[in-house]
């Protein structure tokens, strides 16, 4: 089995980020959507990802932005990967000159074989929970409307914690989990010890 990729999302704080990168995330996500209480701005993300070392993806995530949105964090930010989660087009995530993945919303009735088709040159889909508003709110999602052998990169999301996250690895074998509010001690304040549990939750899961 390959091993299972972990992004946490949402980071705000250096002593964060560091924790995070330590103890072993693949991925760290800065967001770029001004309601979001993890909001960052350019300056502040452009900080915080000065401090990856190398092989740590910098992921942006936006929502609906226009293009100079994402070219003026661009400018600044080293962004490696950009996350979409809102109701872009495959014609409004590419063109940036980065790869990019997608958020799915899901809830009954999303065919999700569909909508990755509608965006075919996306790295990878994400699958998060529906809910009013955009990003998943800490909530989970009915795992079985994810299709069996979707046959692409699969990033879970969407209520994944410490204490759910191996049985989630164990079920559906993402090529990795995507995690912010279920290691947080406040909204964008993350916490080391619930960092460490949640990937000690995935490395189990792999084996």
């Amino acid at each position: 089995m390959p091993r299972t990729r972990i992004k946490i999302c949402g980071l705000t704080r250096p002593q964060d980020v560091r924790a995070a990168v330590e103890l072993g995330a693949d991925a760290i996500g800065f967001v770029f959507y001004p309601p979001s209480p993890r909001a960052l701005s350019i300056d502040r993300a452009a900080e915080l990802a000065a401090l990856l070392p190398p092989f740590v993806t910098a992921v942006g995530l936006f929502v609906n932005p226009v293009r100079e949105e994402i070219q003026a964090v661009l400018e600044r930010v080293p962004l490696q990967l950009l996350q979409f989660h809102g109701d872009e087009s495959e014609a409004d995530c590419a063109g940036h000159g980065r790869p990019w993945i997608k958020a799915a919303r899901m809830r009954p009735g999303v065919d999700l074989v569909e909508f990755s088709a509608s965006h075919p040159h996306a790295s990878g889909i994400l699958v998060d929970a529906f809910v009013e508003g955009y990003g998943g709110g800490g909530k989970t999602f009915d795992w079985s409307l994810i299709p069996e052998g979707f046959g692409r990169p699969l990033v879970l999301s969407g209520g994944l914690d410490a204490d759910n996250v191996a049985e989630a690895v164990r079920r559906l074998r993402p090529w990795a989990v995507d995690v912010s509010s279920g290691v947080e001690s406040g909204k964008g304040i993350k916490d080391a010890a619930r960092i460490a549990a949640f990937i000690d939750g995935v490395r189990q899961a792999d084996g």
